[in-house]
């Protein structure tokens, strides 16, 4: 039995989706009771700061979906943290014998506070005794519709990203990477460093969104996002990101999609086909 956490996000959705179409036996916890109804499955009604929900939740489970949300720091410290390493500890209590975390490109101990929680989380999975990966993915191409602090909003695709390259990845891939992880043997202790098939300038994305491209300095960058009440720790996290893209650091293709799955990822053109058609509706 898998247990699916963060099944009602972007990821977690195609995931769903996948183990069904499979016909693999598993269960979700959510926090809505409604959106669990939505996903048609199996589920319990918890959370990750409620143990005894997770307790629950991991009855008869013997792999582990890992994934959540990055909450706002409390004092300085990620809460998802607290939850992740909460959840794997229960999933230990449990006889759980294999976790796939959903991490994040290139974590470690002196990145930005969203990468250093992952890594934080990584550590503790490694330690814990427990069978685990983690897929380690690039930003979504989903971002582009909804993501937060200077994607495409108004018509416009506007950041400090200069020329540098991106290799965004469909949340989709990263969910059949999971499935496949979830489904096959066991592995022990691998990383998996997750990209699309290209990487992309922003102004050659802003093409493809038929939008145009503002490359903003820094400082302006910094006043829209704080104009949008987004925190400072945001502001900084996504300031970093910004200039980790405009580097290039996300610019290199892996064959970790193929590897896994046995195809290649989407590419972005691809992505927005399959986009328009969610959009359009039946």
């Amino acid at each position: 039995m898998i247990l699916v956490t963060g099944a009602t996000g972007t990821i977690g959705r195609y995931l769903v989706r996948a183990l069904a179409e499979a016909d693999e036996p598993f269960r979700v916890l959510v926090r809505d009771a409604r959106k669990g109804k939505e996903l048609g499955c199996d589920f319990i009604v918890g959370d990750f700061d409620e143990p005894t929900s997770v307790v629950s939740a991991l009855k008869g489970v013997d792999r582990l979906l890992l994934n959540s949300g990055g909450a706002l720091p409390v004092t300085g410290q990620q809460p998802m943290v607290r939850q992740q390493t909460g959840v794997v500890d229960a999933a230990r209590a449990a006889g759980v014998s294999w976790v796939v975390k959903i991490s994040a490109w290139q974590p470690g101990p002196d990145t930005k506070l969203s990468l250093r929680g992952h890594w934080e989380i990584e550590q503790h999975l490694k330690t814990s005794g427990l069978r685990w990966s983690s897929l380690r993915p690039t930003s979504y191409m989903q971002n582009f519709f909804t993501g937060d602090g200077g994607f495409a909003h108004g018509g416009t695709l506007a950041g400090p990203y200069g020329t540098g390259r991106v290799a965004y990845i469909d949340a989709y891939d990263i969910a059949a990477c999971a499935a496949a992880l979830l489904t096959g043997p066991l592995g022990g202790g691998e990383s998996y460093a997750l990209t699309g098939p290209e990487a992309l300038t922003h102004a050659e994305i802003a093409a493809k969104l038929a939008i145009p491209f503002m490359d903003l300095t820094h400082q302006e960058a910094a006043e829209g996002l704080r104009a949008q009440g987004l925190p400072d720790w945001f502001v900084d996290d996504l300031l970093q990101l910004y200039a980790d893209m405009a580097a290039g650091s996300m610019s290199g293709v892996t064959t970790a999609v193929r590897d896994l799955t046995g195809r290649a990822p989407r590419t972005f053109d691809e992505f927005l086909i399959r986009q328009q058609d969610t959009l359009a509706g039946p």
